[in-house]
């Protein structure tokens, strides 16, 4: 019995050490992952007139991630995202329009706490249902809070929008100006910070169940796993990560209008997911750049037709590039025998 004992003990150690192993080599960095944030910071100083647009690209990237958390790795298709980017945008614009209060992390912290708030109440009745249904009461949920923002001139402005946001330098120091330097470099910072978090929670068994409710769902029914609750708590992260992009568009350009409630914003970012590849993680450091980058470029080139371009360029992902732009690149490291 005591050589059984030990053998049962050695095989729970062994098989302890072999699911550390496999922890820490999921959590483990890779060099690869560099290269978005060296992008980002390389494109600082080699474009100085365009750190405006490239702030946008980053709030962008920050808003799409959020979706990929949810429609990637818990299967969750939303129409109505923009709900919660919204409402972190009116929340921090109102708090430094309204109340007087310009700290610039502890407004965006609050438009994230809010819209994570909204994203958990919603999301508890929303995500029992499945399919259209979820589609249309998502949809639903974000005309209502863009018609409520439009009735509540006093607070949001209404169809004209939200002025009169001004914000305090960063930590005091650096303060937002024409240039939009410090603007390009909080919101990178600020969406450096998210992605640490989201890549962690992804890696987590958490993440590992989030996977397994969107592959079959009536299976981790029948395991245990509480499946509403953690579908309410991933939803409720997302919201909140779209709540502090949507505040960062709120201080970073001091102007909020109605078009961050609708509906063309969450079509936007669910183009923008598709063209990077959805459940990739680094999908969203693609998409939103590809996206954008061509709206900007086809814009100039025909004002008039420029949505035809971007129309084009979906069709021919989805057709010969279903996985995104990423999935191109696994192919690719796949054909050279390289684990993608």
């Amino acid at each position: 019995m005591a050589g059984a004992d030990a053998l049962t003990e050695a095989a729970r150690k062994l098989a302890a050490g072999g699911e550390l192993a496999f922890l820490r080599a999921r959590h483990r960095f890779h060099w690869g992952e560099a290269l978005p944030w060296v992008v980002a910071l390389a494109a600082f100083f080699v474009f100085p007139g365009y750190h405006q647009l490239g702030t946008q690209i980053l709030i962008a990237v920050l808003f799409t991630l959020s979706i990929d958390l949810i429609l990637g790795y818990a299967g969750i298709v939303s129409l109505g995202h923009a709900a919660f980017y919204g409402t972190g945008a009116y929340i921090a614009g109102i708090i430094a329009s309204k109340m007087g209060w310009h700290e610039p992390i502890s407004g965006m912290l609050a438009g994230a706490a809010i819209a994570a708030v909204v994203g958990f109440l919603s999301g508890w009745v929303l995500l029992r249902t499945k399919a259209l249904t979820l589609l249309m009461l998502t949809l639903s949920f974000t005309i209502v809070l863009q018609e409520l923002a439009n009735e509540e001139e006093q607070f949001t402005g209404g169809a004209d929008g939200l002025r009169g946001i001004t914000i305090d330098p960063v930590f005091g120091l650096f303060p937002f100006n024409l240039w939009h330097d410090t603007s390009y470099l909080y919101t990178l910072a600020v969406l450096f910070l998210v992605f640490l978090g989201v890549r962690a929670l992804i890696n987590s068994p958490f993440g590992q169940s989030l996977r397994g409710i969107r592959e079959n769902e009536r299976r981790m029914h029948a395991v245990g796993a509480p499946v509403h609750m953690r579908l309410v708590i991933v939803y409720t992260i997302s919201a909140g990560i779209a709540g502090a992009a949507g505040a960062l568009l709120a201080q970073t350009t001091q102007f909020v209008s109605l078009e961050t409630l609708g509906l063309l914003l969450s079509g936007d970012v669910l183009i923008m997911i598709i063209i990077g590849g959805y459940g990739r993680l680094y999908g969203a450091f693609v998409g939103a750049p590809i996206y954008l980058i061509l709206q900007d470029q086809l814009a100039k080139l025909s004002p008039t037709y420029w949505q035809f371009g971007l129309g084009l360029v979906l069709v021919l992902v989805v057709l010969y590039a279903p996985r995104g732009v990423l999935g191109i690149f696994e192919d690719i490291g796949r054909r050279f025998g390289k684990k993608p």
